[in-house]
């Protein structure tokens, strides 16, 4: 038998594997999962008929144009069903994205800190992840990131808002942006949490697109609708891109489960968005809270606060997985923590108030 292993792609290297939220240990003592930025209601019960239904025939394939799903948003954003293309959440489309334009010598260029993913996904590629560092406030620094732009760049990420800071960019310097990206760079607008923003300021991406050829749109079902478990996001682009998006895909990603499942979460979107509403409620009760014990924290438009920590940050991840709460620290930067349940926030503020300062 042969001792040699097989020959597997070098950009494999030192590429991290995504690290999901810690979950809530069965049967331990922590309750609350404050790690994914997940949606902390249940299934509304109109959605979670149409999934149950569509159980009923899943030994057949799902519909691999998401034809319904396609139509759906198609006509709740206003634009061409050939430009919207379907994914496994909003992560699987950005890797097709990078599939579809990034490859050996090219770069992608995004924040950092930002998600996770973009680093890992660029390399997978086999591209050069080019990182600009976030301002002091943890904000996008657009005018360094145009200035990064080379002609070996073609794909820039903008998080907006950002994960895991919450911050986010507005109009102004957002065009001012845009105004400087090159027509050949596609810029992909990561809107992953725009329905939790309340800055009347900062643009919805969907209309930056529309003039636009190089804007990419990016967004999910996975937070404010609360389908997380079902891998399924979309992204609004030219067709250019939508096409592209669509060669890129993987047969069959998007279950039928999950198609029926976003088609009824679009058509009970008010009652969702009431609940988005009620989380927006508790963000500001928590930012508010931490603030009066003393915290710096920046301003969030997500589902989430940001503490910076630097080496505490271990530290007091353990202190909240103690008192019954797990939230998401990058070691040496600061924890990320959703706003979740009215109990498992005030869990996470007595931790906050113990160990402010």
């Amino acid at each position: 038998m042969s001792e040699t292993s097989p020959r597997l792609r070098a950009e494999l290297e030192g590429i991290p594997t995504y690290k999901p939220g810690k979950p809530a240990a069965a049967g331990g003592p922590v309750a609350y999962k404050l790690s994914s930025n997940e949606n902390p209601y249940p299934p509304l019960p109109g959605v979670m008929q149409s999934v149950t239904s569509a159980a009923a025939s899943f030994n057949r394939y799902p519909d691999m144009a998401c034809t319904e799903l396609t139509a759906e948003l198609a006509e709740r954003f206003g634009v061409p069903q050939a430009h919207v293309a379907t994914g496994t959440g909003s992560v699987g489309v950005a890797q097709q994205l990078l599939q579809a334009t990034s490859g050996p010598g090219d770069e992608v260029i995004y924040a950092w800190r930002s998600f996770e993913a973009y680093p890992i996904i660029t390399r997978i590629s086999g591209a050069t992840p080019v990182q600009v560092p976030l301002t002091a406030g943890d904000v996008h620094d657009l005018d360094a990131m145009a200035a990064a732009i080379t002609d070996r760049t073609r794909l820039v990420f903008v998080c907006n808002p950002n994960n895991p800071t919450g911050t986010v960019v507005r109009r102004a310097e957002l065009e001012r942006f845009l105004d400087r990206v090159p027509g050949d760079v596609l810029v992909v607008l990561d809107e992953a949490y725009r329905e939790f923003i309340r800055d009347a300021d900062v643009p919805d991406g969907v209309e930056l697109y529309r003039d636009r050829p190089n804007v990419c749109v990016l967004r999910t079902f996975s937070k404010a609708y609360g389908l997380a478990g079902l891998r399924v996001g979309f992204a609004i682009a030219h067709e250019p891109v939508a096409a592209a998006l669509r060669k890129t895909a993987v047969p069959f990603g998007v279950s039928q489960l999950a198609q029926d499942a976003a088609v009824a979460s679009l058509r009970a979107e008010d009652e969702l968005l009431g609940r988005v509403g009620a989380l927006v409620g508790e963000r500001t009760r928590v930012v508010d809270t931490l603030r009066s014990q003393g915290w710096t924290v920046p301003e969030t438009q997500a589902n989430f606060v940001w503490l910076r920590l630097g080496e505490r940050t271990v530290d007091f991840a353990a202190a909240c997985e103690q008192a019954g709460v797990v939230v998401r620290p990058f070691a040496g930067e600061g924890v990320r923590v959703t706003i979740g349940e009215v109990g498992a926030n005030d869990i996470f503020l007595k931790v906050a108030e113990g160990h402010r300062g």
